[in-house]
């Protein structure tokens, strides 16, 4: 059995306790670490006269998720139930407060608030919507079979995508809350029917404003999120320009092979690819451990979704399964974007390989959200799996 069992005092039940999921989350972090100081050496040397400069900062970040994780896991997870409204109103005062004296502007974007250390406030309305919408739709019962629940559901994360997408100009970020939501509901709601029309009207809304672009728009007049869609479909006309970072990741896929050039190898970290320790360190794991590697890191991901899927299908509870749900939206949501982004498969935009990439809040709120699976997990009769 992937887990293992506790037993409690005066005959009481054995509790499940999923070893293999916490494995794959330490194995991913550790993965991550050794990536972050592979690609970030030579840059963070020439720019702080330090090689694990990156990877000192992540580190700690780790270090302190981890700590919070195994706080998250041990307390009962109906504790944050009664938080779930405030988390909600949290997650918009914070994105507000990015507007303030408090917020940080980093590669052209306000997204950071800084007290005492940096935190990205979309990171928080992840978390937040999943804890707000677990608890709502239980809530809301069999209500949520109506048009109204339904609509009910998919209109709270408007609000927060809109500031998410208009305040901090992360589209990405939004994306992802939405998805999270959609996903949840879908979980939750028996007819699948409407999903299957508003997915139909998405794909055509989504094809017709791509030709509308291609016919109307052109490099030099466009809103840069239009350029990055021309670039996406004709990246080498670009490569001067919005196509050259999606230029060089390929470069660096393909001259990966099957095996790789070895680890610390890569020439595209050598300068040529920017963000090669954030968006794009798929990319580099793809040079150096090549296509192997690649998949290796895919298996584990896809590991890591169905222990959550076990978790959810077995939780005692429908908030529980909805909380184990949420976190497997938002970690699959953003791995299939990040490595769609990398490959040229959607066009380029800002979204980071969960527990891999550099970034001290995503990892920090994705190992909170880890602890709340495992806080799920711990609920688990063993006799019920």
């Amino acid at each position: 059995m992937a887990g293992t069992k506790r037993r409690e005092r005066q005959g009481q039940s054995e509790y499940f306790f999923d070893y293999s999921l916490l494995f794959i989350v330490l194995f991913l972090l550790g993965f991550g670490l050794i990536m972050i100081y592979s690609v970030s050496s030579y840059e963070a040397n020439l720019e702080y006269g330090d090689a694990a400069y990156y990877l000192k900062k992540q580190l700690f970040s780790t270090v302190l998720g981890l700590i919070t994780m195994t706080v998250v896991a041990m307390i009962p997870y109906h504790f944050w139930e009664r938080f779930a409204t405030l988390g909600y109103v949290v997650s918009a005062i914070l994105i507000l407060l990015v507007m303030t004296p408090l917020g940080r502007e980093s590669h052209g974007a306000r997204r950071w608030l800084y007290v005492g250390i940096s935190v990205q406030p979309a990171e928080i309305a992840k978390l937040g919507m999943i804890l707000f919408l677990a608890s709502f739709i239980c809530k809301m019962g069999r209500s949520i079979r109506t048009l109204k629940g339904f609509l009910a559901v998919l209109a709270i994360p408007v609000p927060i995508c809109l500031m998410v997408w208009k305040i901090t100009d992360n589209m990405s970020s939004a994306i992802i809350i939405f998805g999270i939501a959609a996903l949840m509901l879908f979980v939750s709601s028996p007819d699948y029917k409407k999903f299957v029309a508003i997915a139909v009207a998405g794909v055509a809304g989504v094809a017709a404003l791509v030709f509308y672009i291609v016919q109307t728009a052109d490099m030099e007049s466009s809103s840069f999120r239009f350029a990055r869609v021309l670039a996406w479909l004709d990246p080498e006309a670009y490569a001067s320009g919005k196509g050259f970072q999606t230029l060089q990741a390929l470069y660096a896929i393909g001259s990966g092979g099957v095996f790789g050039k070895g680890l610390g190898e890569s020439m595209q970290k050598l300068g040529f690819l920017p963000e090669a320790q954030n968006d794009m360190i798929f990319s580099i794991i793809c040079e150096e451990l090549g296509l192997f590697g690649a998949f290796a890191i895919i298996v584990m991901f896809i590991l890591l979704i169905w222990r959550f899927m076990v978790i959810a299908n077995n939780a005692k509870d429908l908030f529980g399964a909805l909380l184990v749900v949420g976190v497997m939206g938002h970690i699959s949501i953003q791995v299939i974007l990040n490595i769609a982004v990398v490959t040229n498969t959607i066009p380029n935009t800002g979204i980071s390989l969960p527990f891999i990439s550099y970034g001290g809040s995503s990892v920090m709120f994705l190992l909170i959200e880890i602890g709340l699976v495992l806080s799920v997990a711990r609920g688990i009769r063993l006799k019920d799996l």
